[in-house]
C-alpha cells in the first residue's frame, strides 16, 4: 500500500507522520500556491479534503452516487470516506460508488500526465456529439477499453441509421413495445449496463427497417441522452 500511496502523491517517508499511510488535511503552501491563514499556520487544504468540502457544500453530508476513475479508490476515495464519516458521523458517506476503468490509447493508459488525451473538442471537428456519446456508452464503465477512431466512425453510422427511424418522435407519448422497454430499463438498472441497452436499440432498429417515426427507438435514445 505504501508503494501505491507514494505513486499517487503521498509521501510515506514524511517524518511528521505517525503512520506512513496518514494523509494530509492541511499543508504549507509553496510560494507559487494559494495560501489561507489557519490554526496550523498559513497553508492550503490537502487534495483529499478538497473533495469532501465541495461535496458537502453543494450536495450535503451524504451522497447518493460518487463517480471517479478506478485509480482513485486508494488513496483518494478511501481518504474521503475516512475524513467525511469522522467529521459528520454519518455512514455511509456515499451510498453507491461508480468507478470507471481506464481507457487505453496506443498501448498506454490515457492520462493528462502522459499527454496522450483524446479531447472531445477535437473529436467534434469530425464527429457528432451523439456519435461520441454512443461510442462511449458502447463500453461498460467498469471495463478497460482501447480508443479506436474507426469504432467511432462506425458509431456515427449506427446513430445516423437509427435517426432515420426516429424523426420528430423524441417527445412522442406512445410507449411502443413495453417488453422491449422493460428489457432496456433492466439493462440500465443492472450496474448501468449500457452495451446491453445499446444492443436492444440496435436489434429494435433492425426490426424497424422500412418503418418511419419509431417512437420506441426515440424514447430509448432520449434516455441515453443522444439527440434524434
Amino acid at each position: 500500500m505504501t508503494i501505491i500511496s507514494r505513486e499517487r502523491g503521498n509521501d510515506p517517508r514524511d517524518p511528521r507522520k505517525k503512520n506512513p499511510l496518514d494523509f494530509i488535511l492541511w499543508q504549507p503552501s509553496k510560494e507559487d500556491e494559494p495560501s489561507w491563514p489557519g490554526p496550523f499556520g498559513d497553508g492550503r487544504p490537502g487534495w483529499h479534503i478538497e473533495c469532501s468540502a465541495m461535496s458537502m457544500k453543494y450536495l450535503g453530508k451524504q451522497i447518493d452516487i460518487h463517480g471517479g476513475g478506478r485509480d482513485l479508490i486508494f488513496p483518494h476515495h478511501e481518504s474521503e470516506i475516512a475524513q467525511s464519516e469522522s467529521y459528520t458521523d454519518i455512514k455511509p458517506f456515499v451510498r453507491y460508488w461508480m468507478h470507471t476503468a481506464m481507457v487505453q490509447h496506443e498501448g498506454k493508459k490515457m492520462s493528462k500526465s502522459l499527454g496522450n488525451l483524446v479531447l472531445v473538442d477535437k473529436l467534434r471537428h469530425k464527429h457528432s456529439a451523439g456519435a461520441i456519446r454512443w461510442y462511449l456508452l458502447n463500453h461498460h464503465y467498469r471495463k478497460e477499453w482501447n480508443f479506436d477512431e474507426k469504432e467511432l466512425t462506425r458509431a456515427e453510422e449506427e446513430v445516423k441509421q437509427i435517426r432515420t427511424l426516429t424523426a420528430d418522435n423524441a417527445n412522442n407519448d406512445r410507449k411502443g413495445n413495453m417488453s422491449t422497454m422493460d428489457a432496456f430499463v433492466a439493462a440500465l438498472d443492472n450496474d448501468f449496463d449500457t452495451p446491453t441497452a445499446q444492443q436492444i436499440i440496435i436489434d429494435t432498429a433492425k426490426q424497424s427497417v422500412g418503418e418511419k417515426n419509431n417512437p420506441l427507438l426515440a424514447r430509448m435514445m432520449h434516455i441515453l441522452g443522444i439527440p434524434v
